[in-house]
């Protein structure tokens, strides 16, 4: 069997060039004579990676110096408690809930301090995004949080929230290096990049340095604070080599299709391809406000529980991978994140076509 579409929300497609790359190295990377997987984090050789790596993605993201780029293990989930834990000093914070993950992080919080709900999507089943243009900030907030794309409901916010001069915190997780941001209008943005850039295990902190706290000593444990990881750059333990190894190659994949602006361009025709169709179709229909949709999650329900599951069998037995949609939304959805082939996205449609042939409406 050759290689599959794989709709996955993450662990995700990776770039098959990347894969290739990867794979040709896997005994012998660089004449070391072994693998990324067996080397030491303090040699020459992992020196190099990681160096490169953070030096491509500034690049990409055009980060500032005084923003520090981490790499760190447990995932987009362990910064739910990592950021209050570190940046909470008024032991407050304001959050746009717009999803299961933003809903998780801002209950995570509130073991940390006073937790606000100031806006939230979840009357329509987190289907659209609010209006932040002028919400109730706490004066004595720390910081105000969202999350940018939502992976599960396909909504992503096309303008930053007004955050009344509050540090905006926002989880790129699912939208990382898919279109250019401007890091300066963010305090603290944190990507797990299993969905966008690398295998699973791995989180991008990226964190004006100013937020980097110098007194947690006696109050945070050591692994937990963004100082310890900033002092001792990305290596106070044996980091998630292989992963940082994985993102790099992604890194500069990004920049031979030339960098963010090319990234968006392309994002964005492949997800016309399927919104139009969903548009027009009178079987299958989009479940977001169109104003408010994402370009990497596109959630679909055709309005019958029976015939979902229909799809989501004969989609799979036709080469077509993870196109269930999450419980809380039901119906399908298909993840497109950068590596997914436009090929893959007109090859979806055609069989969607097909299947809304086959399964005329009564």
């Amino acid at each position: 069997m050759g290689r599959v579409y794989n709709f996955s929300a993450g662990p995700a497609v990776l770039p098959e060039a990347v894969l290739k790359e990867a794979a040709e190295e896997i005994l012998d990377y660089n004449g070391s004579g072994m693998s990324v997987m067996e080397m030491s984090h303090r040699s020459k050789f992992f020196e190099d990676i990681i160096e490169s790596a953070e030096k491509d993605l500034r690049e990409l993201m055009n980060i500032p110096d005084h923003y520090k780029v981490l790499f760190l293990q447990g995932g987009a989930s362990q910064q739910f408690a990592m950021i209050p834990m570190n940046l909470m000093k008024n032991k407050k914070a304001d959050f746009i809930v717009t999803g299961q993950w933003a809903k998780k992080a801002y209950q995570e919080a509130a073991k940390f301090g006073e937790a606000v709900k100031i806006a939230t999507s979840e009357d329509k089943t987190f289907s659209y995004i609010p209006d932040c243009s002028d919400l109730p900030v706490s004066e004595d907030a720390d910081y105000v949080y969202i999350c940018e794309n939502n992976t599960i409901y396909g909504t992503k916010f096309k303008t930053l929230p007004n955050t009344k001069g509050k540090d905006l915190v926002a989880d790129i997780s699912s939208c990382i290096l898919s279109e250019p941001i401007d890091v300066t209008k963010y305090g603290l943005i944190f990507a797990g990049v299993q969905k966008n850039v690398g295998p699973a295990g791995m989180v991008i902190v990226i964190i004006r340095e100013d937020l980097i706290s110098e007194d947690l000593e006696k109050c945070v444990p050591t692994m937990l604070q963004y100082k310890t990881h900033h002092d001792a750059k990305s290596l106070y333990n044996t980091p998630p080599a292989y992963n940082i190894y994985i993102c790099g190659k992604v890194f500069k994949w990004v920049k031979k299709l030339g960098g963010l602006k090319a990234m968006q361009k392309i994002n964005r025709e492949k997800a016309q391809v399927l919104y139009d169709f969903l548009d027009r179709s009178s079987l299958f229909q989009g479940t977001v406000r169109k104003e408010d949709r994402s370009l990497m999650n596109v959630p679909f329900v055709t309005g019958s529980d029976e015939l979902d599951a229909k799809f989501v069998k004969e989609s799979k037995a036709a080469g077509f991978e993870n196109l269930k949609g999450h419980r809380t939304v039901g119906g399908m959805r298909a993840s497109i994140y950068n590596a997914m082939p436009k090929e893959g996205v007109e090859a979806l449609v055609r069989f969607m076509e097909k299947f809304e042939k086959e399964n005329p409406l009564s």
